[in-house]
């Protein structure tokens, strides 16, 4: 394990094409979804992404990506994951890194 919190979830296919994928994922919050939809909008063969929360108390947020064409939404998804990982990873090691130089 890397990191100090772990979280995992399911995603739950709604409906899917080459260029659109309809999810489901329980349990992801606001702030990650966010985060997932901004690092997709980032992506140059992403057209659109958007999520709705129905209701804030349940969190079940319905993600829609569509692509150009030029990537699939499933391959701009699995992206913009590993994206979000290597981000997280480069934060946890600059985090200690200072933490470290704090309690030196």
């Amino acid at each position: 394990m890397h990191g100090w919190v772990t979280m995992d979830f399911e995603i739950n296919i709604v409906e899917e094409t080459e260029t659109n994928l309809k999810m489901e994922i329980p349990g992801l919050s606001h702030t990650m979804c966010n985060l997932l939809r901004k690092v997709l909008l980032a992506d140059k063969d992403v057209t659109f992404v958007g999520y709705t929360i129905k209701h804030p108390l349940v969190p079940k947020p319905i993600f829609i990506i569509k692509t150009n064409g030029n990537k699939s939404a499933r391959d701009a998804l699995k992206d913009a994951l590993n994206k979000i990982i290597n981000l997280a990873e480069e934060f946890q090691k600059k985090f200690r890194a200072s933490l470290a130089e704090l309690v030196a």
